[in-house]
């Protein structure tokens, strides 16, 4: 996660995110409940809309800004909407948000044999790993684009980084407590989505 961040696109003055108090106030879409819960928490106001609506909301002044990958900065111009984006230190940002292409089971259950045939060879691990390349690849890109733009690109270093990762911990911790009122271990859930993120985040 990194953060496209403008105070307002129509004025000169810069506005950036170098350190966890300058999110006090700011408007940031956010992409799901856990992560709007999380950039309250962290002292931002999070307001949740899908991300095409981004642009509009961040040329209108609606939102002061959003956190979306740098592939996410392509298609919606985000370069030249915007002229701060803050990153964090280390191999991971802020948190990780999970992606899936689902199919209803009694659907696919109808399917004939050649059609269930292309849905299985173009699916599981091997097409993860292929769309995981394509938007680490467009991230290469997105930053290139914003660089060549002229735009700020502040890098959080790693005590800071450290920070808001210690500020966001309390909602999962949040989030553990609220599964355990429907009997899940999300305890366990977490340690292994972790562990799989590590895994798989491996060159």
């Amino acid at each position: 996660m990194k953060i496209t961040k403008t105070t307002n696109p129509t004025k000169s003055s810069i506005s950036q995110t170098v350190k966890l108090e300058d999110l006090s106030g700011m408007k940031l879409r956010g992409p799901t409940r856990i992560i709007t819960t999380m950039l309250d928490e962290l002292g931002g106001v999070a307001v949740g809309m899908p991300v095409p609506a981004v642009p509009e909301a961040v040329s209108k002044g609606v939102i002061d800004g959003a956190v979306i990958p740098w592939e996410i900065t392509l298609p919606l111009k985000m370069s030249e909407l915007v002229k701060n984006h803050t990153e964090f230190t280390g191999e991971y940002g802020l948190y990780t948000a999970t992606f899936g292409f689902l199919m209803n089971k009694a659907s696919y259950d109808r399917l004939p044999a050649d059609l269930k045939k292309v849905i299985d060879d173009n699916s599981g691990i091997e097409a993860a790993a292929w769309a995981g390349r394509a938007m680490d690849g467009g991230d290469v890109v997105g930053r290139k684009k914003a660089a060549a733009a002229g735009n700020n690109i502040i890098v959080l270093d790693a005590a800071e980084t450290k920070r808001w990762q210690s500020a966001s911990a309390k909602i999962v911790d949040g989030w553990v407590k609220e599964m355990a009122g429907q009997g899940i271990d999300a305890k366990i859930l977490v340690e292994d989505a972790r562990a799989l993120v590590t895994k798989h985040s491996k060159p």
